[in-house]
């Protein structure tokens, strides 16, 4: 099978976004839908994991954990050590971070504390990665099945833990029970279908995403309290099922910038917070004008973050995966990955 490019640029772009999001939170800023590409990580998580691991090689359930684990651990535990170290001499710096002895240690094995009913680790958008293990650990059980049987026990299985939510009292079911992990099931759904061979015209899957992306932005129109899963959730898979099926309909060259971006959206998205504290103390030291500060800081960050992808966790995949198998997808959706309203 060939790369599904349009995923990488997915995935570059909601990395993006997630920046752009967190820079316009802290100069109060209008850009909160930024945040949903948690939602559309969530959506290509389930599309890649499902396209790459039944497409037409044997389950390993014990190999898909190992790789899930020594591909997100790594580079997660760095960047949590480094914060939580910058939290320690700075912690004036880390606005909305909480640092503890437990939560520390809990944030390294996605068992953070508690606040608000919340994940809240020491890396803040590093929430995500706690739904990411526990789909990735749902996954690797359902893999002991038998093919035919996969597909129905693992979307059944993401629709009960949801179901759970509602009956749970507050603490730790509770919060991994949270309504947006049916995202997961929206893109193995997708994932499925675009296995199974399934045709769109391309008017058809164009009109999809463009009616995601609609969504996104008429945001603000829904009710504030209109649960994540629907108000993000739902443009989000649109988004991916619209950009796969147009794909296939008219596959194209990728360009060379979306396609890097899409290959560092883990990197971009793990490291910013922590990458924007220090840009933002640099760029306040310089003097620039307040206009000039926020587009400055999402430039630096983005270009930072991304050069850490070379820099780090390129030559981890290297060591940790020295041959990658020929997959659906040309690379594996780290995390994620998201960011913490």
């Amino acid at each position: 099978m060939t790369s599904i490019h349009s995923v990488q640029y997915l995935r570059g772009l909601a990395a993006c976004a997630v920046v752009f999001f967190h820079v316009s939170e802290q100069f109060g800023g209008p850009f909160n839908v930024g945040a949903a590409g948690v939602d559309v990580f969530f959506v290509i998580s389930g599309f890649i994991m499902w396209v790459t691991t039944t497409a037409g090689r044997p389950a390993d359930p014990w190999r898909f954990m190992g790789r899930r684990i020594t591909r997100i651990v790594p580079l997660y535990w760095i960047v949590t050590l480094l914060t939580a170290a910058g939290i320690l001499i700075k912690p004036q710096f880390f606005y909305g971070h909480f640092f503890s002895v437990p939560n520390f240690a809990g944030s390294l094995f996605f068992l953070p504390v508690l606040q608000e009913n919340a994940l809240h680790p020491i890396v803040i958008q590093g929430w995500t990665l706690c739904y990411e293990m526990m789909f990735y650990l749902v996954f690797a059980l359902v893999l002991f099945l038998g093919e035919r049987w996969r597909f129905g026990v693992l979307t059944g299985a993401l629709v009960a833990i949801v179901a759970l939510h509602f009956v749970l009292p507050a603490g730790y079911a509770h919060a991994f029970t949270d309504p947006v992990v049916i995202e997961f099931a929206a893109g193995v759904f997708v994932g499925r279908m675009w296995l199974q061979g399934a045709r769109l015209p391309l008017g058809v899957g164009l009109a999809m995403a463009g009616a995601g992306f609609l969504l996104l932005a008429a945001g603000l129109l829904f009710d504030a309290d209109l649960p994540r899963a629907l108000r993000w959730g739902l443009p989000a898979a649109l988004i991916v099922a619209g950009a796969v099926f147009a794909e296939r309909s008219r596959p194209f060259k990728p360009a060379a910038l979306p396609t890097f971006l899409g290959d560092a959206s883990y990197s971009i998205y793990l490291w910013h917070v922590v990458v924007g504290v220090l840009t933002t103390g640099v760029v306040l030291r310089t003097g620039l004008p307040a206009a000039m500060q926020p587009a400055t800081i999402l430039v630096a960050t983005l270009a930072l973050s991304a050069m850490l992808y070379l820099i780090v966790e390129k030559p981890l995949i290297r060591l940790l995966h020295p041959q990658r198998p020929k997959g659906a997808v040309k690379a594996v959706n780290a995390a994620a990955a998201g960011a913490a309203e």
